[in-house]
């Protein structure tokens, strides 16, 4: 893998302030998503690129008694993981990457929210998306949330999303931050996104959420 993103000193601490200002309706989407999962049986789930664990919160605060792995190349991000869910046994939490995990675990169910647009499209992306693939059961659910679309679609939706922004924003931050989603992160196109799935082992993914440029997609494992 060429390169990976590491979310360090601010970027780590103020994660969660970040997320919840640039994407719209990043809660609603949170809020949800153990609803999409909540017909697996198993209920052992696999959280990839987990960082301070907002995904996993929500599986604890369910009544079902989910078991829940996650996993980040972040020591900062895992650092204010376990710290939350320190009184959770059956969270567990781990730093690296996804190929480093045993591939003789096997889950029921995976999530990959806000990685994949940090990958490049030369090998690394179907890398991951084939490393969750085998280590999920067949018929495993997947969701993904990330940046989708090609470069005029993207560019399209960033004038939407600055539109979406909350008030009191500097300008020049805003600039700067949408600046660099157009030109320096590495989103592919719906099309691109469901032929990587698809090879990497899923059936076509379903586009079921959009907000501005992030989208969430529901696969399952082929058998």
């Amino acid at each position: 893998m060429s390169k990976i993103e590491l979310f360090e000193n601010e970027r780590a601490s103020g994660y969660n302030q970040f997320v919840e200002t640039w994407i719209p309706g990043y809660n609603f989407f949170l809020d949800h998503l153990p609803n999409l999962l909540s017909e697996t049986e198993q209920k052992d789930l696999l959280v990839v690129g987990c960082g301070t664990g907002n995904e996993i919160e929500r599986f604890v605060q369910t009544t079902e008694h989910w078991k829940i792995t996650g996993i980040d190349p972040s020591p900062q991000m895992i650092t204010q993981a376990k710290e939350r869910f320190q009184d959770f046994e059956n969270v567990e939490l781990m730093t690296g990457l996804l190929c480093d995990l045993d591939k003789e675990k096997k889950f029921s169910a995976a999530t990959l929210l806000l990685v994949l647009h940090f990958m490049e499209d030369n090998g690394d992306k179907l890398r991951l998306l084939k490393d969750v693939s085998e280590r999920l059961v067949s018929g495993a659910p997947f969701v993904m949330l990330d940046i989708t679309g090609d470069k005029s679609q993207i560019k399209q939706n960033l004038n939407v999303l600055r539109l979406l922004l909350p008030d009191g924003l500097d300008e020049e931050q805003i600039d700067n931050r949408l600046n660099r989603i157009e030109n320096e992160l590495y989103a592919v196109s719906e099309q691109r996104l469901s032929e990587l799935l698809q090879e990497a082992g899923f059936e076509p993914p379903l586009r079921f959420f959009q907000s501005a440029i992030y989208m969430g997609w529901l696969t399952r494992r082929n058998g």
